[in-house]
C-alpha cells in the first residue's frame, strides 16, 4: 500500500468506531455507491450520513458495533463493481436524477496567493488567469462546507499546485482556489488551506431555498474575469450583524450578558453532509446528554455550551435550570452549586462565571430551548455560520414545556482527573497509512493544545523538541473526514477534529478517536497537555460499552427528593 493512501479500490477500512472508509475507482463508482446505500431498504447496519470525496465514500455507522470484514461484504453486494474503474479522472462525472447545467462564475483575480501560483508554475499572474479562466471545470462532489464544489478539469500546471503546509485560520468567503487538483470557491468565510486567486460576488449556498447549493455534481463551470468593482469581504461569521433574537412563548429568557463564546447546540445535524454542512452539536456531548437528563429531557434537547465564561440569563417566568460542568455559578448573587437542579424565579438572574476545569460547560433548562431549527437542529456551527450564532446581550430565548427534572447526577463521568499530566485520549489507526513512522511519532509525542483551537478542531503542537515525520505524501485525495480524525498536515501539527470540522479535507488522517473519548476533546483548553494512545476495534466497542453504562447510571431520582426515589 503507498504510504498516505487508504487502500485499492474495493476494500473498506475502519475510520474510528463508528465509520467506515470506502475506497473506490473513479467518482462515477463513488456515487453508485452513496445511491446504491441509500436505496438499501434493509441495511445490516444503521446507517447515517453518506460522504462522497475523490475516490473515496464514507459511511457513518453511529451505533457501531460493526466489523470492517461485514461491512466490505455489504458494499460489494450493493455494488460489485465498486472497485473497477469506469470514469477516467479526466471524465464527465456521472449525474444522478438532474440534468448537468452551465454556470458561469464572474471573478476578481487580487487573490493573496496569485504571484506565489505564478511563480511556482513558471507562467506570469496573467498566464494563470487566463489558464484558469480558459478551464471547462466540472463539478466532481461537495464537501469541505456547505455549498463547497470541488471543480476538476485544470490544465496540468494549476493541477499540481499542492495545498499551504498549514492551513489559514480563515479565508474569505467567495475567495477562489485552487490546490490538490481541484479548483473552488469558499462560499462562506472558514479556514482552508487552498492558494486563492480570486474572488466572486455569487452566493453559492443559501440554507432557506432548496436545494441550498447553487452547483451540484456534474455542472460544468466556467470563470470568468470580472472588469466590475471587486466584491466586498463576505458576511460577518460571527454573528455580530444579525437582528437580536426575539421570543415568541410565555418563558422567554433574557441574555443579559453574552459570555466570552455561548451557542445553542444540540446533537447536531444528519443528512446534510453530502452538501458540505457539519454536523455540529455538543462539543462535550456527555455535559449536554447528563444536563438534558437531569432536567428531564430527551437528550438532543438544545442547550447552551458555554466556553471559558458563562452567561448572564434572567428569567421571565418560573423555571428549572441546571449547569453542568466545573463553573462559578450563582443565582442573584449568591453562590450555587453546579451539576444540581435549580429553581429559578420569574424575574431572577442566573450567572455562570468562569469554567475552572475543562473549556466549557452546559447549560440546560426543564423544556429544551426553542430556537428557531435548521436542518432539523437548533445548532449553531461556527465553521460556515448555520444557526443562530454566539448569543449576544439582548437575545431572548424561548422555552420548551417543562417535564419533571431527576434529583442527582454524579459528575465523575466529566472528571479528568489531574489535569498536571497529560490527557490521554484513544484512538485507532487509519484510514490513511502513513507509513509506520509517522503513526509511530503520533502515539509516542506529547502534545500542547494550541490557543488556535475552536469547535472545528484541537490544534495540536509537539511539546518542547518533539516532532512528527510527516507522512509521504503530505496531503490526499480529498476525502470526507469524521469527528475525533487526526489529520497531519505537512507543519506536522496535528489538527483533531471536533463537530463544526469541514465534511472533507486533504491532509492524511493516521488516526481517529474513539466515540468514548470526544467528550475529552471537547473538554480540552488551550495549554493542556495531551498523548494519543493507539488501540484496536475490540478496546473501542469496550469502552464505548463502558461508557454507555457509566453515562447510564450517572443521573437518578426525581427533584425535589433525592437519588433512588
Amino acid at each position: 500500500m503507498t504510504p498516505g493512501t487508504p487502500g485499492t479500490p474495493g476494500t473498506v477500512r475502519p475510520f474510528g468506531d463508528r465509520a467506515v472508509f470506502v475506497a473506490v475507482a473513479d467518482n462515477a463508482a463513488a456515487h453508485r455507491l452513496a445511491a446504491a446505500v441509500a436505496a438499501d431498504r434493509h441495511p445490516p447496519y444503521d446507517v447515517g450520513d453518506v460522504i462522497i470525496g475523490f475516490r473515496s465514500v464514507v459511511v457513518e455507522l453511529p451505533t457501531g458495533g460493526h466489523d470492517s470484514e461485514g461491512v466490505e461484504r455489504w458494499v460489494h453486494r450493493l455494488d460489485p463493481t465498486v472497485g473497477t474503474p469506469t470514469d477516467p479522472v479526466t471524465g464527465p462525472v456521472a449525474v444522478v436524477g438532474a440534468q448537468a447545467r452551465r454556470i458561469e462564475l464572474p471573478v476578481v483575480f487580487d487573490g493573496p496567493d496569485l504571484s506565489f501560483v505564478a511563480a511556482i508554475t513558471g507562467m506570469t499572474t496573467r498566464q494563470v488567469v487566463s489558464s484558469l479562466t480558459g478551464a471547462r471545470l466540472q463539478v466532481a462532489f461537495l464537501g469541505f462546507s456547505p455549498g463547497f464544489a470541488y471543480l476538476r478539469g485544470l490544465p496540468p500546471e494549476l493541477a499540481a499546485v499542492a495545498r499551504r503546509p498549514q492551513p489559514r485560520t480563515s479565508v474569505p468567503a467567495g475567495s477562489v482556489a485552487v490546490a490538490g487538483g481541484f479548483a473552488s470557491v469558499y462560499p462562506q468565510s472558514t479556514p482552508g488551506g487552498w492558494m486563492l486567486l480570486g474572488r466572486t460576488a455569487v452566493e453559492l449556498f443559501d440554507p432557506e431555498l432548496p436545494p441550498y447549493a447553487l452547483l451540484r455534481s456534474g455542472d460544468e463551470v466556467r470563470f470568468t474575469e470580472s472588469t466590475g468593482p471587486a466584491p466586498g469581504p463576505g458576511p460577518a461569521d460571527d454573528g455580530s450583524d444579525r437582528p437580536l433574537l426575539a421570543a415568541s412563548g410565555p418563558r422567554p429568557v433574557e441574555v443579559v450578558e453574552a459570555g466570552l463564546l455561548t451557542t445553542v447546540q444540540d446533537l447536531g445535524r444528519t443528512g446534510v453532509a453530502a452538501v458540505g454542512v457539519p454536523r455540529a452539536g455538543a462539543a462535550d456531548p456527555d455535559a449536554l446528554v447528563l444536563a438534558n437528563r437531569l432536567m428531564g429531557n430527551p437528550d438532543g434537547a438544545a442547550c447552551l455550551e458555554v466556553t471559558a465564561v458563562g452567561p448572564t440569563l434572567r428569567f421571565t417566568a418560573d423555571a428549572h435550570a441546571c449547569v453542568v460542568g466545573h463553573a462559578d455559578v450563582t443565582l442573584d448573587g449568591r453562590d450555587v452549586a453546579a451539576g444540581t437542579v435549580l429553581p429559578v424565579a420569574a424575574g431572577q438572574a442566573l450567572r455562570i462565571g468562569t469554567v475552572r476545569s475543562g473549556l466549557r460547560a452546559t447549560v440546560a433548562f426543564a423544556g429544551g430551548l426553542a430556537t428557531p431549527q435548521l436542518f432539523g437542529s437548533r445548532s449553531v456551527d461556527v465553521l460556515s455560520g448555520l444557526g443562530t450564532g454566539p448569543l449576544r446581550a439582548g437575545d431572548e430565548l424561548d422555552l420548551g414545556t417543562p417535564s419533571r427534572p431527576h434529583g442527582h447526577l454524579d459528575p465523575s463521568l466529566l472528571d479528568d482527573g489531574d489535569t498536571t499530566i497529560p490527557r490521554v485520549v484513544r484512538a485507532l489507526p487509519g484510514p490513511h497509512d502513513g507509513g509506520g513512522a509517522a503513526l509511530d511519532a503520533l502515539a509516542t509525542t506529547t502534545f500542547v493544545v494550541r490557543p488556535d483551537s475552536n469547535r472545528i478542531g484541537v490544534r495540536l503542537e509537539p511539546e518542547g523538541d518533539g516532532t512528527i515525520v510527516v507522512p509521504d505524501p503530505p496531503v490526499v485525495d480529498s476525502c470526507p473526514v469524521v469527528t475525533g480524525a487526526v489529520q497531519v498536515p505537512p507543519s506536522g501539527r496535528p489538527i483533531v477534529l471536533l463537530p463544526d470540522h469541514a465534511t472533507v479535507g486533504g491532509y492524511p488522517v493516521l488516526a481517529t478517536v474513539i466515540t468514548a473519548d470526544h467528550p475529552v476533546l471537547g473538554r480540552l483548553r488551550p495549554g493542556d497537555r495531551v498523548r494519543l494512545r493507539l488501540v484496536g476495534p475490540e478496546d473501542a466497542r469496550a469502552a464505548s460499552v463502558e461508557h454507555a453504562r457509566r453515562r447510564d447510571a450517572a443521573v437518578a431520582g426525581w427533584y425535589p427528593t433525592g437519588s433512588g426515589t
